[in-house]
């Protein structure tokens, strides 16, 4: 069995494996579909950092609002999804006017450029059972503050949100500084950065059996109108400090 962290960006879906002895492999692929063709005989858990449970109407995910509180200054990293209708709109004036027609708020430019991966993970995993019982949602600024005990501070592209994130994994596994540097090779001629290899390092720990329970923001995620569950999971000893 492995253990997968899944970082999309606009160059496919990174899936690092891990096994139960540390890291076995990394691959990316072009559609989260071919991503479970792959690993559905084998995959015991996939961490993901695409939004899971989508809105219908009003209102914020509690599980984003609890990850912003969490993230502190880095709060802009955690992605307001778009209303699930809005998820299938191929341009951005269409979709903006049916979350304002649905949701009664603004959709962010940023929101709307994750609605194809966000549409397509939701279409797998409301037509896939088996498919649901594995895949969740997680983020890496959550799992790395799970990990060091503080949010990063600064933005993964810079040298100094490198370092901090290298920091953080390490102090969980002294082992994971060279693993990221072997996702590194094994996906060099992808077009892939750094940042998208940390942050599917860091969900790969996070999926794997590890120091504490894997657990979620909120603890007792909602269901949203498909039941699909909207929760952002992490692992660590305790719980994550956040307010009601």
């Amino acid at each position: 069995m492995v253990y997968l962290g899944v970082d999309w960006s606009d160059n496919g879906w990174l899936a690092v494996a891990f096994d139960r002895e540390g890291f076995d492999h990394a691959a990316v692929f072009d559609e989260v579909g071919e991503l479970w063709h792959r690993y559905e005989e084998r995959a015991d858990r996939v961490l993901v950092d695409v939004p899971i449970g989508l809105k219908e109407g009003s209102g914020d995910r509690a599980c984003d609002r609890l990850a912003r509180q969490v993230l502190g200054p880095r709060s802009e990293a955690v992605v307001r999804p778009p209303v699930r209708e809005a998820t299938r709109k191929r341009r951005y004036p269409a979709a903006r006017r049916t979350t304002e027609r649905i949701a009664d708020k603004r959709l962010s430019r940023q929101a709307f450029d994750i609605s194809e991966p966000v549409a397509a993970l939701d279409d797998l995993l409301r037509n896939v059972p088996a498919a649901r019982a594995v895949f969740a949602e997680s983020h890496p600024g959550v799992c790395l503050c799970a990990f060091a005990g503080d949010p990063p501070q600064h933005p993964t592209q810079t040298a100094g949100g490198y370092a901090e994130r290298m920091r953080a994994l390490a102090t969980l596994d002294t082992d994971a500084p060279p693993t990221v540097q072997r996702v590194a090779e094994s996906v060099s001629e992808t077009g892939l950065t750094v940042g998208d290899v940390l942050n599917a390092v860091a969900l790969a720990y996070t999926a794997r059996p590890g120091p504490g329970p894997l657990r979620s923001l909120p603890p007792d995620p909602p269901r949203d109108q498909r039941g699909l569950p909207m929760g952002i999971h992490y692992r660590a000893v305790e719980p994550l400090e956040t307010t009601p």
